[in-house]
């Protein structure tokens, strides 16, 4: 029986993301991913690609807002509650697309900034605004929308998929490092490459196209430190490389709302 083992939200792209035991399952993905975003002077996005230290940057969840710390450091803090937003819309670029967003506000700014050690403003996408799911490999699905995720809703994972890369590595890596949204037990390594239409509590969801993986995992979520050995993107490199890209994960979409939990069973169609 497949279940789901772990959930994660990412509520500011790029930076650390928090477990959770259940979510709502809005329109765009589970509540409060990646509904905010740090973006550069000229409004383009930034994410640990070029700026590894924002993994050092932890997120948490209260009752009226979120609360970001760098490294665990609870005296180095900012608390960013949900109605802080400015009026004014302003358009902001991820990867090809141009997106609505509203800013945090002069704090956040400077706060960011100073833990980055470059200048970036912190925005938020309000519910008016709606990004398509429009994906640099051309799939397009009507009516799908995204937050400031890279392109999809969800990334699913399982965990046998890990423990089969772990065991090939000389150092074992935590699945943080693959930023999943949805993480199963209970099948084989890779079984998520092959899932279609499946529900979970009644919602359903559609695997759409296995995820192509960039240098991020290579980063260790901890430290923020890069793997000088290129791992472990070099190991997975050498057995799931297809078409020139190295695969692990599974993005989908979905259809309906509600809520789902840890252990909540995973039924293929």
């Amino acid at each position: 029986m497949l279940r789901l083992s772990q959930l994660y939200i990412y509520p500011i792209k790029s930076l650390a993301g928090i477990a959770i035991a259940s979510s709502e399952v809005t329109d765009r993905g589970l509540q409060y991913d990646r509904r905010w975003m740090l973006v550069d002077e000229n409004n383009k996005f930034i994410s640990q690609r070029q700026n590894p230290e924002m993994a050092r940057l932890h997120t948490a969840l209260t009752a009226t807002g979120l609360v970001v710390n760098n490294a665990g450091n609870l005296a180095n803090r900012i608390e960013i509650p949900f109605e802080s937003m400015e009026e004014e819309l302003q358009d902001v670029t991820i990867w090809r697309t141009t997106v609505a967003a509203k800013s945090v506000g002069r704090e956040a700014d400077e706060w960011f900034s100073e833990q980055l050690g470059r200048r970036c403003k912190l925005v938020y996408m309000p519910d008016g605004s709606r990004r398509p799911v429009d994906t640099s490999s051309g799939i397009k699905p009507a009516g799908k929308i995204t937050s400031f995720s890279d392109g999809y809703p969800f990334l699913l994972l399982g965990q046998a998929s890990l423990d089969d890369l772990n065991d090939r590595l000389a150092e074992p890596v935590s699945i943080l490092r693959f930023r999943p949204n949805l993480v199963f037990s209970g099948g084989i390594p890779y079984q998520e490459d092959e899932f279609a239409d499946f529900k979970i509590n009644g919602i359903a969801f559609t695997g759409l196209e296995n995820c192509p993986r960039c240098n991020v995992p290579n980063i260790d979520p901890k430290t923020a430190e890069v793997s000088t050995l290129n791992q472990p993107m070099k190991t997975l490199a050498s057995y799931r490389t297809v078409n020139r890209k190295i695969i692990l994960g599974r993005d989908l979409i979905h259809e309906g709302t509600g809520t789902i939990s840890v252990g909540d069973e995973i039924v293929l169609s």
